[in-house]
């Protein structure tokens, strides 16, 4: 929390007198909402004990409903303050992003105030016993500083550091370089919410629930061959299974979003976003979903399994990966626009899914399980997306999207055919995923 402070204020001094400030009579308040950013970081930091201690423990129904009561409260207070007083502009966001840090660590402090010392607490016997005990406190009988995890810790901040630039480097690129006015850089953020709410709404929790599921059943910095057989052959079957379903999700999303952007940005914004750059944005970033799909199941495993020399390995190869992403995104930018950061963005995951793949069938060469066949899906499936694809792609040229609501339904109907045609060739080649699917 110190840290979260002092860097809340450094860079907020950074945004209001080092970088460009929008136009105080376009962008109204926004030294505000800088200050209320920071501060809402420093709210959600005060409640990651309990965050982590969730997350440990396999707290699913906590987490779901903490953030999707935080993320209801944020979306009608937006929704109200919009609606009612519009001329407040950013300081309605800063409001939704303060209640929403707020209603999150609430969430956390109320249940473990109410869990720790119960009956059901005791059951189960949990480590924990009081609130207390989540403070920080200094242990008379334990050295001030464990080694050990502060080197681990050191490492894994130094991993999240760099992470944080590959995933949202563009985001720097863009505010410290300028390459982007603010228009674009408007346009850009709808397509990238937009595009990204598949990758937040199913394979961010897949991706942070298998994290935990592969680090309890194996352990870490373990070979193949010293670790339970049984508990092998269940993570392999594990992860085969979901590096398919993923795959699968993301090839929908590529095949279909292609033909259908452009509808769905007319039906959401208007000509505004339909007829700029926008309808290719969200084409290029449905492709980037597929990327993203495989890259989050391909990058838990392997931090699951990951010992710290292999953490600190990879730091350097990310070390390096992320001055090129920069250099490849800045470069993409000025010859293709912000086309260029969603191409960029598809290399910086490639190479990483790269890496993983390489991870992955290094460590289960020496069994007879061979989980990355998940990432082949059946010829005749990959058939039918083809021609998915073609059908989809003459019909947005016959009938989308300014040729009235007639044909906008005709063209929605060609998608609806061929996706349930998908669907049910879905059902019969790949019924071991289906059993999982409705299993688990």
């Amino acid at each position: 929390v110190p840290l979260g402070v002092f860097w809340s204020v450094f860079l907020g001094l950074v945004w209001l007198h080092l970088l460009e400030v929008p136009n105080p009579s376009v962008v109204p308040h926004y030294q505000a909402g800088v200050v209320a950013f920071g501060l809402s970081a420093i709210i959600e930091l005060l409640g990651e004990p309990c965050w982590v201690l969730a997350q440990a423990h396999l707290f699913v129904r906590l987490k779901v409903i903490a953030e999707s009561l935080s993320v209801v409260s944020k979306c009608i207070l937006t929704v109200t303050l919009v609606i009612l007083y519009p001329q407040w502009g950013l300081y309605i966001f800063s409001l939704a992003q303060l209640l929403y840090a707020s209603v999150l660590v609430m969430c956390y402090v109320i249940y473990f105030v109410m869990f720790l010392g119960s009956p059901e607490a005791t059951k189960k016997s949990f480590p924990v016993a009081r609130v207390k005990a989540l403070l920080p406190n200094f242990v008379e009988d334990e050295a001030f500083v464990n080694w050990k995890e502060a080197r681990l810790t050191w490492s894994f901040f130094k991993q999240s550091f760099l992470k944080q630039i590959l995933t949202e480097g563009e985001r720097y690129v863009m505010t410290f370089l300028n390459v982007l006015n603010f228009g674009d850089q408007g346009v850009y953020d709808i397509v990238n919410n937009l595009g990204s709410l598949v990758a937040r709404f199913i394979f961010l929790p897949i991706e942070e629930s298998f994290y935990v599921f592969f680090a309890k059943v194996l352990e870490r910095g373990k070979a193949v061959k010293d670790q339970k057989q049984d508990d092998v052959a269940m993570a392999a079957n594990v992860l085969e299974l979901l590096l398919k379903l993923v795959l699968l999700i993301g090839l929908t999303i590529s095949v279909f979003g292609y033909a259908y952007s452009q509808l769905a940005l007319d039906i959401y914004g208007g000509s505004m976003l339909s007829s700029g750059t926008g309808p290719d944005l969200l084409r290029c970033y449905s492709l980037y979903v597929l990327f993203l799909a495989v890259n989050g199941v391909t990058e838990c495993f392997t931090f699951a399994l990951m010992c710290k020399e292999e953490v600190d390995r990879y730091n350097f190869v990310m070390l390096a990966l992320s001055f090129i992403f920069l250099c490849i995104s800045y470069f993409l930018t000025h010859w293709y626009g912000s086309i260029g950061f969603i191409l960029a963005n598809c290399f910086n995951m490639g190479i990483r899914i790269a890496h993983s793949i390489h991870y992955i069938w290094d460590y289960f060469k020496e069994s007879t399980y061979r989980p990355l066949a998940g990432l082949l899906p059946s010829p005749f499936l990959v058939l039918i997306y083809i021609l998915s694809g073609v059908i989809t792609g003459f019909s947005e040229v016959l009938f989308c999207c300014d040729k009235g609501w007639m044909a906008r339904l005709i063209h929605i109907s060609v998608g609806a055919l061929c996706f349930a045609a998908t669907l049910v060739t879905m059902f019969c080649t790949e019924t071991k995923l289906i059993h999982f699917v409705r299993s688990q």
